[in-house]
């Protein structure tokens, strides 16, 4: 049974977001803008630090008491590949942290100025070297999680280590958009038009092959892949880009879940300190890691 509070988010979104999101008639740089000035509290008791891993900078969360051995996430942001970073999601690393985890935020290149493959290059480079410390997991939401999604195909096919498992939230896995959902959602969707995502996808790939499996990561060989937990709205237009990555996933002998959510919007997880399902989705997400992380005690999950 969706929240009271579900209901109001979804509202406030609707009726105060999308019709900014329409006015920008899709301009990037006012894309941008609007995204940038997204603010969600963060969760209290919470270090954030500057720092760099890979020779790419991003943002540390963790708990002033966390334990030398707690548990390892790379956080990829969301922002349409054009905007937001590490500060903009700090309610999500910082909710993250806040449930045990140390969690590095890398600051990847955006587009247009830094088209595809500069995000997922970076994404690449971090992990490289935050993997070399041990163990992790990998998460990331919208944008991000297609870069999750890519980065463990990359790492795959360039022998790097894969994450212990990874958790998307509301992720963008296909370029084409052939999802259903892109149709039957399109009114349904608190937040987004899809007639507008085009040029989101236009200025990230900058003409590069839509159906290239780093880009689109539906599109790729998928075996091999760790244990993956998908969160998505049942009212998104990405829907079905959760559903059929999780669907061929499976398919291929990957583990994998994907839980549809009522009435919450895009990357619901963002409102954590104001919406119990946030919270929920956070919870769910961290028992799911630290469940596939063999450092973790039984007793702690």
């Amino acid at each position: 049974m969706p929240s009271l509070r579900a209901h109001v988010f979804d509202w406030i979104v609707r009726f105060q977001v999308k019709p900014k999101f329409a006015r920008t008639g899709g301009d990037v740089a006012a894309v941008r803008r609007l995204m940038n000035q997204a603010k969600f509290p963060e969760p209290p008791g919470i270090v954030f630090r500057e720092g760099s891993v890979g020779g790419i900078p991003g943002e540390w969360a963790e708990r002033p008491d966390l334990a030398a051995d707690a548990p390892r996430l790379f956080y990829l942001h969301g922002g349409g590949f054009i905007a937001c970073s590490p500060r903009t999601h700090r309610s999500v690393t910082g909710g993250f942290a806040l449930r045990g985890f140390r969690v590095f935020c890398p600051d990847y290149r955006l587009a247009p100025e830094h088209p595809f493959p500069a995000a997922l290059d970076d994404a690449a480079a971090a992990w490289s070297a935050f993997a070399a410390a041990g163990p992790a997991g990998i998460a990331g939401d919208s944008a991000g999680g297609n870069l999750s999604l890519a980065l463990m195909l990359r790492a795959r096919r360039d022998g790097l280590p894969l994450p212990s498992a990874a958790v998307l939230f509301s992720p963008s896995t296909d370029m084409l958009g052939e999802g259903a959902s892109m149709l039957a959602n399109a009114r349904r969707d608190a937040m987004f038009d899809p007639t507008k995502l085009q040029g989101l996808v236009d200025a990230y790939l900058a003409g590069h092959d839509p159906t290239d499996p780093l880009a689109s990561p539906l599109r790729g060989d998928l075996a091999g892949l760790p244990p993956l937990l998908f969160h998505v709205g049942a009212r998104e237009v990405l829907r079905d880009d959760s559903v059929r990555f999780a669907e061929k996933a499976k398919a291929a002998g990957v583990s994998a879940t994907v839980t549809v959510w009522p009435v919450v919007p895009h990357v619901w997880q963002l409102a954590q300190t104001f919406l119990p399902e946030a919270r929920r989705s956070l919870s769910e997400a961290a028992t799911f890691l630290k469940s596939h992380d063999a450092r973790v005690p039984e007793t702690v999950r």
